[in-house]
């Protein structure tokens, strides 16, 4: 396939799965928690998880039998692949079982395991976000623009985000978080994928994450990337893998955020 079409095939998978996805949601559907009781943290996955996957894995091997597949709820196939697709079905799926849209499809590309493309899709709005580590945009019912990171290199100017601040381990892990909130203008929780796009937007300037996989991040580092922004583990190196992660609108601001994180 040509980069052309990789882009269209990449909107063919938003708009399949977001087919699969809405009739669950505002409605009265399947619940699992994945934790099975273990005494770890409530991990939701509900029957539009596995069904908007289920339907992108088989497009992706229909079209692009040659190319590796790493999802949140069916695993990996072909992880070796040149080309690779991370899924993340439903991110966010605590908020869409509280019916707040502050959820999305997460569809990324990696190529010899870099992130190259990245589409996060919210069907019930109706917003994509689009990115290919050079330029990004985000196409609504307003129409379509591109995406542009804000200028802010210290801490005390910056809005911060992360899913929750419980998520971060007990101690060490939690004490730098902390670090960095302290000295930032102001927090927000709870908006899962949606941070990383409104910092590609410009609305938010920083996102400090820990315990991430490769598909809570993988789709969002060239939307992130392509608007000007960097993405981060907590000890400067590839996002791709997941786990602690740190993203800036500005690189001074990346910098500053780093030394809280390191100290």
């Amino acid at each position: 396939m040509s980069v052309v079409d990789l882009a269209q095939f990449m909107e063919d998978l938003a708009t399949q799965s977001g087919a699969a996805i809405l009739p669950f949601f505002r409605a009265h559907f399947g619940l699992d928690d994945k934790s099975h009781g273990t005494g770890r943290a409530f991990d939701p996955v509900t029957e539009a998880d596995r069904a908007a996957e289920a339907v992108m894995r088989r497009m992706i091997k229909d079209r692009l039998p040659n190319h590796g597949i790493l999802g949140e709820e069916f695993g990996s196939e072909r992880a070796d692949a040149e080309c690779v697709w991370v899924l993340d079905p439903i991110d966010g799926t605590r908020a869409f079982i509280s019916g707040l849209p502050t959820w999305g499809t997460l569809i990324g590309l990696t190529h010899h395991g870099a992130a190259v493309r990245g589409l996060m899709h919210q069907p019930y709005l109706g917003e994509r976000f689009l990115g290919d580590g050079k330029t990004a945009s985000v196409r609504s019912p307003k129409g379509e623009r591109r995406l542009h990171t804000r200028r802010s290199e210290a801490l005390g100017d910056a809005i911060l985000a992360t899913t929750d601040p419980r998520l971060f381990a007990e101690g060490e892990e939690a004490e730098r978080f902390r670090a960095v909130e302290a000295e930032v203008k102001m927090s927000r929780y709870g908006a899962d994928c949606y941070a990383y796009c409104m910092l590609a937007a410009g609305q938010i300037d920083l996102v400090v994450e820990a315990g991430l996989k490769p598909y809570d991040i993988v789709a969002l580092i060239p939307i992130v990337e392509g608007a000007g922004g960097v993405v981060t583990t907590w000890d400067g190196g590839p996002a791709t893998g997941g786990g602690r992660i740190v993203a800036a609108g500005d690189r001074r601001l990346h910098d500053a955020a780093l030394r809280r994180l390191n100290p």
